[in-house]
């Protein structure tokens, strides 16, 4: 009965330290990928031009909702310098600003201006704005401003 125990115990040994060279390389891995020099140079172009806002209210929701990916305003989090997450963060970002950008609302941008027989990127963007502005300011949609029926938000989901 001890033999068993004793071979047993031999076992877990090596498997202790296969454990232990794994958590290790993993470690070093880690250490390693932050030398990649991608994902951590956070800039922010200059703002060049903003769309013609309808109200306060409706920057302030795109600003929360849509600026930190769609906007030369981002502000990065601390967890987007550490990789791979920072990898993630800044395709993202990038993405998300050459899609629609609303610090640079003068210039083409991505699948929007490519795709004009099915629907506008940047118009949809506003459709939606203004109907969650509607939503939080507790008015109907299209009923903002007195203005019955009228503007991009009344027909968003058509």
């Amino acid at each position: 009965m001890q033999a068993d125990t004793g071979r047993a115990a031999q076992r877990r040994l090596p498997l202790k330290r296969v454990a232990f060279v794994l958590a290790g390389l993993a470690v070093l891995a880690f250490g390693v990928i932050q030398l990649v020099p991608y994902g951590r140079a956070h800039a922010n172009p200059p703002v060049r031009a903003e769309p013609a806002w309808d109200s306060p209210r409706t920057r302030e929701l795109a600003v929360r909702a849509c600026f930190a990916c769609h906007s030369n305003e981002t502000t990065w989090p601390w967890y987007s310098n550490i990789a791979p997450i920072s990898w993630f963060v800044q395709s993202h970002v990038n993405e998300g600003r050459d899609e629609l950008n609303y610090s640079e609302w003068d210039l083409a941008h991505g699948e929007a201006d490519e795709s004009a027989g099915n629907g506008d990127r940047r118009r949809d963007a506003a459709r939606l704005l203004h109907a969650l502005a509607a939503e939080q300011l507790g008015q109907p949609v299209g009923q903002r401003e007195g203005r019955a029926g009228h503007g991009p938000a009344r027909d968003f989901w058509r």
